[in-house]
């Protein structure tokens, strides 16, 4: 079974289309397997940033980034996308896998060349319980940068999700200052 989370309940059918962030793939529809599914239990264009440790995580990286906590995963945000992670209706659509391939095993990314019919879609429900019963920690930072740049130099696994829409740390910083 693949997933795909929208906030939009009507989508009837899923047509193949080009993605923004992998401009030289061809079009496709996205899927998301069961394990990273809480990194879609979010806002659709909330910029996220999501690491756990994989088998070869260094013990350094582990304490430096994980000390502190027994999520199983980690999923930090902008505090800015605070209000809207308590109020956004989001829905998953159960979709079938005959058709899709994984492209990025670590992400737990699939991709169909094939339209594809939902099988069903239902509520997600409580964004912040969902992400609770799975065992994510979430955080909330001004912005997501530092974070950004600190794990592309770990052993841990990360994924990086709609840092098109985050704010470099300069503009939060000048966006702070100016409400004072």
């Amino acid at each position: 079974m693949m997933y795909h989370f929208s906030e939009d309940p009507s989508i009837r059918h899923f047509e193949p289309r080009l993605h923004p962030s992998h401009p030289d793939k061809p079009a496709m529809v996205w899927a998301i397997d069961e394990a990273r599914a809480p990194m879609y239990f979010f806002p659709r264009d909330c910029p996220r940033v999501a690491f756990w440790a994989k088998p070869d995580t260094t013990a350094d990286d582990q304490e430096r980034f994980l000390a502190h906590t027994a999520a199983r995963m980690v999923i930090a945000v902008e505090s800015r996308w605070w209000q809207a992670l308590q109020n956004t209706d989001l829905y998953v659509y159960h979709l079938p896998d005959e058709t899709f391939t994984c492209i990025d095993e670590g992400a737990g990314y699939f991709t169909s060349l094939e339209a594809v019919t939902p099988l069903s879609v239902e509520p997600v429900g409580d964004l912040l319980a969902r992400l609770g019963a799975a065992n994510v920690e979430l955080r909330l930072t001004p912005s997501l940068y530092p974070l950004h740049d600190a794990l592309k130099e770990t052993s841990l696994h990360f994924s990086m999700i709609r840092m098109r829409n985050a704010i470099r740390e300069e503009e939060e910083l000048r966006r702070c200052s100016t409400k004072a």
